[in-house]
């Protein structure tokens, strides 16, 4: 029995670092003090060359590349994806730690 609680309050104690690491984490990284983690990252450009009918269409593959660039540029979208992918674990994080506290809690209750 009292080994029990003594499990229980150690759960109990790993869970709620487990959802304060989680959130702390996530407080610096969307207030930049912190990076975030890399997940996507943005591929360099490949130079291609070719002659003939296919210059007009790489020139034109060119034209639409800078445009679109210009709207929203490919670093910024890998920025949305990674604090996406970031926001995405920290709950994942969270929903854990919680499961593992509520075991403690059961624990130390003595409910079963």
């Amino acid at each position: 029995m009292i080994a029990n609680k003594i499990l229980g309050y150690a759960l109990l104690i790993i869970g709620l670092i487990i959802i304060f690491g989680a959130m702390w984490q996530s407080y610096s990284i969307f207030t930049a003090k912190d990076s975030v983690p890399l997940v996507f990252i943005v591929p360099a450009p490949i130079q291609q060359k070719s002659g003939g009918a296919q210059d007009s269409q790489a020139m034109i593959n060119e034209a639409v590349k800078t445009q679109l660039n210009q709207i929203i540029s490919p670093e910024s979208i890998t920025k949305i994806l990674n604090l996406g992918a970031w926001s995405i674990f920290a709950g994942i994080l969270i929903l854990g730690g919680g499961v593992i506290s509520g075991i403690g809690v059961k624990l130390v209750n003595g409910k079963q």
